[in-house]
């Protein structure tokens, strides 16, 4: 009995540290791809600063780096592991990003249509009149800016996903702290 309560316990500890190495290897990479993204808001954010500074509009919501950077850190991470099809995985791996660059785009697209319509429906009487309102004039501008620079970042990081799947997880952080071969003949 006391042998039986002991392997139950080992079990049990073997168990609760693989739990615990799980979260960690997850909250890793989350706090990686969140701090890429992060990067990427941080930069648009940045752009419209500057643009609104030369029109003495103030411009104060730094939290949507932050936040933004985390929900779609999570969504890409949970998107990488579903697989499109045996048709995708046969072609060559341009393919893919771009194929995924398009899905995910659309999927950023969506959300920020969401978001208008929900932020002023109580103001505008209702979701189609503030999807309306929030796409005319410059708000339209602050959608397609938005989508134009969370597609970029998307782009990019699918062209990481498939070289780190090539080179290996460390792989491309190891080719970078290499020296630069020397140049071909002529070049």
């Amino acid at each position: 009995m006391a042998r039986r309560t002991l392997s139950m316990t080992s079990a049990m500890a073997e168990a609760h540290s693989g739990w615990k190495a799980w979260l960690a290897r997850e909250l890793k990479s989350l706090a990686i791809v969140a701090l890429y993204f992060g990067v990427w808001i941080a930069a648009a954010l940045l752009l419209k600063v500057m643009i609104l500074a030369e029109y003495r509009i103030g411009f104060a919501d730094w939290s949507v780096i932050v936040v933004g950077a985390l929900i779609l850190s999570k969504v890409v991470l949970i998107l990488e592991h579903v697989s499109l099809g045996e048709w995708l995985r046969a072609q060559p791996a341009w393919v893919d990003v771009v194929v995924r660059t398009v899905l995910y785009s659309a999927g950023v697209v969506l959300v920020l249509l969401l978001e208008r319509g929900i932020e002023g429906r109580s103001e505008h009487g209702g979701f189609g009149a503030a999807l309306q309102a929030g796409l005319e004039g410059v708000n339209g501008f602050h959608v397609v800016t938005n989508a134009i620079c969370l597609s970029g970042a998307l782009f990019f990081y699918n062209v990481l996903s498939v070289i780190r799947r090539h080179l290996g997880d460390r792989g491309l952080l190891k080719l970078f702290q290499q020296p630069l071969p020397p140049a071909p003949e002529g070049h």
